[in-house]
């Protein structure tokens, strides 16, 4: 990919299951430079934060991750000052973060939780966000030695990078929806679980099970006969070659920088399915 001559890529300020810091020098090259890049499963923003288009329409179904952008792009300095309060020396132990826990759980101001979601991110174990059936986030206090550092610069790169940001705060089909003609439209999915074992879903209350993969390439399908070229990532197993079989599979692999035990943080076979608008692909039955 082809980059505007100030270009530079901004790394991510949230630590986030599955996302794509590590992949990227295999991943940024396969997308397509186009006006326009879609991000249904925007996550931590690893990939628009380092993919040179001129717009960008992000999307996640976690409100509270959507409003954490929303923030930094309406509020940047405001949101910016009042994170970094947490990031000091009295929120520094367990019981100081199950006190910002609970107020994040009670608050119903989204400002309010955007800030304390860094704090419980950085501070919280292995910077997963996991919700009960009600809806609380529940994940466990980290025991860091050291206290985390606050990602100023990061937050700062972002931020500029947000200016030409849209978001959405909902399912995928309706960012991928927004998909037509020249859009690229990469699509981050909780993956299909693999011969290591099931794979973390619970970004939010539903999860996200086999027949969402499947329909996740229904809807990108559609996308790609309006014109949109749309890119799939996923475990490589028999089953997601099978899921995408007619699209052009690239098969990549990466350390997971996130699992329950040690050997759960090996090498993993990933791949990224591409369709390209103009191909024929089969129809799901």
């Amino acid at each position: 990919m082809l980059s505007h001559p100030q270009f530079q890529p901004v790394r991510p300020f949230l630590k986030w299951a599955g996302g794509k810091q590590r992949l990227l020098p295999q991943l940024i090259p396969l997308l397509p430079l186009r006006g326009r890049l879609i991000e249904p499963f925007v996550g931590a923003g690893s990939v628009f934060l380092a993919a040179d288009y001129d717009r960008y329409l992000l999307n996640d179904a976690n409100p509270d991750l959507i409003a954490v952008w929303v923030a930094l792009k309406e509020r940047p300095r405001e949101f910016t000052e009042r994170s970094a309060h947490y990031f000091t020396p009295q929120y520094h132990s367990e019981e100081a973060y199950k006190r910002v826990r609970d107020q994040f759980n009670q608050s119903t101001d989204r400002f309010e939780r955007a800030v304390r979601f860094l704090y419980l991110n950085k501070f919280g174990f292995n910077g997963l966000f996991r919700v009960n059936r009600g809806g609380m986030f529940n994940v466990p206090y980290a025991w860091h030695k050291a206290l985390p550092r606050f990602p100023l610069e990061e937050l700062e790169g972002a931020a500029a990078r947000l200016k030409t940001c849209t978001f959405l705060n909902g399912g995928y089909k309706a960012a991928i929806e927004e998909a037509g003609y020249g859009d690229v439209c990469y699509c981050d999915p909780p993956y299909a679980s693999s011969a290591s074992g099931p794979s973390f879903t619970a970004y939010t209350q539903d999860g996200f099970g086999w027949e969402d993969q499947r329909e996740l390439v229904k809807v990108a399908e559609e996308a790609v006969q309006r014109g949109a070229t749309v890119l799939v990532s996923n475990h490589d197993t028999p089953a997601t070659q099978e899921l995408y079989r007619g699209w052009d599979i690239h098969e990549l692999s990466a350390r997971r920088s996130i699992g329950s035990t040690n050997s759960s943080r090996g090498m993993a076979s990933e791949l990224v399915a591409v369709l390209r608008g103009g191909s024929r692909a089969r129809t799901m039955t």
